[in-house]
């Protein structure tokens, strides 16, 4: 676990983070990643296109690493490393089977106290079952409380993936992440210096 933040003072101006996952359950070698994408206000939309571009006239409604070839996904890296921003990536381990919601609560402590560190306060997270959506806002509460600074304003909300293609972006980042740790590094290697990732232990 990261020490925990003490005394810093709350941030003038709060950022947002979108964030999406990837996981691959396996007794031994297991993991699971959580890439949140800190993108500048004034790059927004332009990355919205761009990833709206990625998606072409697909009959999925948003761009989803997994449905992509080899060409696909590099011009899927390609694309996100030209956005530029921050990439922060939370990358748990070990996941056996039927763990990844363990290791997904543990990521996303992990990811929040970073985050905070580079003053986002607001994270935007894929939609998922309303259970699974009850458990981050449970996760991010107890963040908040125990791994925080007291007053510590930071918050998440679940979007559709299909409504807001910035989820996109993060989606490609954990697709590259994944790439890497199964052998694939030159996806990763296109993002840059943009992507810090860190390692999680999971305890499952």
């Amino acid at each position: 676990m990261t020490e925990r933040a003490t005394g810093a003072d709350l941030p003038s101006v709060v950022r947002s983070a979108w964030s999406d996952e990837s996981f691959q359950e396996k007794d031994s070698d297991g993991f699971y990643i959580i890439a949140a994408a800190v993108i500048e206000p004034t790059a927004m939309e332009s990355a919205r296109e761009s990833m709206r571009r990625l998606r072409g006239d697909r009959v999925t409604p948003k761009a989803h690493w997994t449905e992509m070839d080899r060409r696909e996904r590099e011009h899927a890296a390609q694309a996100v490393a030209d956005i530029g921003g921050l990439h922060v990536v939370a990358v748990g381990s070990p996941v056996p089977a039927r763990r990844q919601e363990r290791a997904r609560g543990k990521c996303l402590t992990e990811l929040i106290v970073q985050l905070h560190g580079f003053d986002v306060g607001h994270l935007f997270m894929e939609a998922r079952q309303a259970v699974l959506n009850r458990r981050d806002v449970e996760t991010v509460q107890h963040t908040r409380r125990y791994w925080l600074p007291q007053g510590t304003r930071f918050r998440v909300e679940h979007v559709a993936g299909s409504s807001e293609p910035l989820l996109w972006v993060a989606d490609v980042v954990a697709g590259a992440c994944r790439a890497e740790r199964l052998g694939e590094g030159m996806y990763r290697e296109a993002l840059g210096d943009a992507v810090l990732d860190f390692e999680v232990g999971t305890d499952c």
